[in-house]
């Protein structure tokens, strides 16, 4: 790591922008819900106290905030087309427009068509349209970041330079859970917070992603979607940039070959397994059960009889850990390889889970199930978290990475949703409830855990320190034994 070529480095870092804004415009609505219920949600009923119309007004509510899940889809499916037509630093930069034109937008839904403050629930649908921009903007991003940086890092620090991407977007929300912190604790109360105070928390993601979009125009296109482009000449200049003259006589002559030996391009013409791998991969990061901490560990924490600043104070430390192991995954990734840590962080993740499904199933709710929290997000941080992109950016085949790679990331986002949507049923189902005092999601999480764990132990190739022609050589069946690269 020491040799690292700096220019590398200053290109993953504007890449890892991305992740950033990724991790802060999924987050930066929690601090806002409860004043765009007051603002748009309920001057639309008469009386909240009817249960009908608190059942609409919830369910209107859920739809506001999850808005922006329908954009995460929505880029993921066409990340593929953008990332083959448009290319892969052009994406990101539509992907930038997006992040600023949401901030923008969801601060101000009124604008140009009734001064601020004066829309009311009468402009909740432009809010939602600019959510909606905002989550194509994360799922371009989500696969178009990795992809950017694989394809422009060296072979041996490639798991490395990813996994960064991984800490920004933790790190994004982290920053954001902070500036609405910071928002809310400048006002007079609840009342400016609900008028005034929520348009700051979404007009401050314009600051990085204004940065973001300057600094795009100063980066190259990678290497690999310039050959695939035709301009040989153009990828040499790159390349030259990056590697030494062997290196990139190298590279270039890997490239070549991969892009002359398959032609067709379709999907499928490496074969079905690669394609399965991706979506498994991207299934499983979900499925353990990720975003229920992530979204729902406030009110775990309630669950277990703590306070809502007690609570709150839980939640940060969640995000302290998942921080801190992502930073021993960036570490460890081109050291141990990629399955030994997805198979050790999926066994952690089960046992925690099976461990934490059983603490309430015996009607415990303290310092165990709070350590099980903790353990928990360790493994996923350390592993699943940021190991699944390093994979995802380097299993897929140069010619069909872009179309594969979005389908994977348009699962990924599914599956998060399902996760999501199908908690709180499992969590507060009666019957559940009475037989197994809210332990029966968590158990389900755990064995996902243990499938996840034999999913990569059987299927999934080791592709630390080969290049991404060597991988796809391996579909090919002509690189099952192709030497690392250097």
């Amino acid at each position: 790591m020491s040799r690292l070529n700096p220019y590398v480095v200053l290109l993953t870092v504007i890449a890892t922008l991305g992740g950033l804004l990724f991790g802060y415009d999924t987050a930066v609505i929690n601090g806002a819900v409860d004043s765009l219920k007051a603002y748009f949600i309920d001057p639309r009923f008469t009386d909240l106290t009817n249960a009908a119309q608190a059942n609409d007004a919830n369910s209107l509510l859920g739809f506001v905030v999850s808005s922006a899940l329908i954009g995460c889809i929505l880029g993921g499916l066409i990340g593929g087309w953008v990332s083959t037509h448009v290319g892969r630093k052009r994406g990101l930069i539509v992907a930038a427009l997006l992040f600023l034109i949401s901030a923008l937008g969801a601060s101000a839904p009124e604008f140009p068509f009734a001064p601020i403050g004066h829309g009311g629930p009468g402009y909740m649908a432009n809010f939602v349209v600019y959510r909606i921009l905002g989550g194509i903007g994360v799922g371009l991003a989500s696969m178009l970041s990795p992809m950017y940086i694989a394809e422009i890092a060296p072979p041996r620090v490639r798991g490395n330079l990813v996994a960064w991407n991984q800490f920004a977007i933790i790190f994004g929300m982290l920053v954001i859970y902070f500036v609405n912190f910071g928002i809310s604790k400048s006002g007079s109360g609840d009342v400016w917070l609900n008028s005034i105070g929520w348009r700051y928390m979404f007009l401050s993601g314009s600051v990085p992603a204004g940065l973001f979009l300057i600094l795009l125009f100063f980066v190259p296109e990678t290497p690999r979607y310039l050959m695939l482009r035709g301009n040989e000449r153009g990828a040499r200049a790159v390349l030259a940039k990056l590697v030494t003259k062997e290196e990139s006589e190298h590279e270039i002559s890997e490239i070549r070959a991969s892009l002359s030996e398959h032609h067709s391009g379709g999907l499928f013409s490496f074969g079905v397994p690669v394609i399965l791998i991706g979506i498994l991969l991207s299934v499983f990061q979900q499925f353990v059960g990720i975003n229920v901490v992530l979204y729902y560990a406030t009110d775990i924490f309630k669950g277990m009889g703590l306070t809502t600043n007690a609570s709150l104070f839980q939640t940060i430390i969640v995000g302290a850990v998942n921080l801190t192991f992502t930073v021993v995954a960036i570490v460890t990734v081109d050291r141990f390889g990629r399955r030994p840590l997805q198979i050790i962080g999926a066994l952690v993740m089960a046992v925690s889970m099976l461990a934490l499904g059983t603490e309430f199933w015996l009607g415990g709710k303290g310092v165990t199930a709070l350590i099980c929290m903790l353990v928990y997000t360790a493994g996923f941080a350390v592993s699943w978290g940021p190991v699944t992109w390093v994979l995802l950016s380097e299993i897929f085949p140069n010619q069909i990475r872009g179309k594969a790679m979005a389908l994977a990331v348009a699962m990924q986002w599914i599956a998060n949703y399902l996760v999501s949507w199908t908690f709180p049923i499992l969590d507060k189902n009666p019957y559940l409830v009475d037989h197994f005092k809210h332990g029966f999601a968590y158990w389900i999480y755990g064995v996902m855990g243990i499938l996840a764990a034999l999913f990569m132990g059987k299927m999934v190739p080791e592709t630390k320190g080969h290049s991404l022609e060597q991988m796809e050589a391996l579909w090919l069946g002509t690189g099952a034994k192709a030497a690392p690269a250097k």
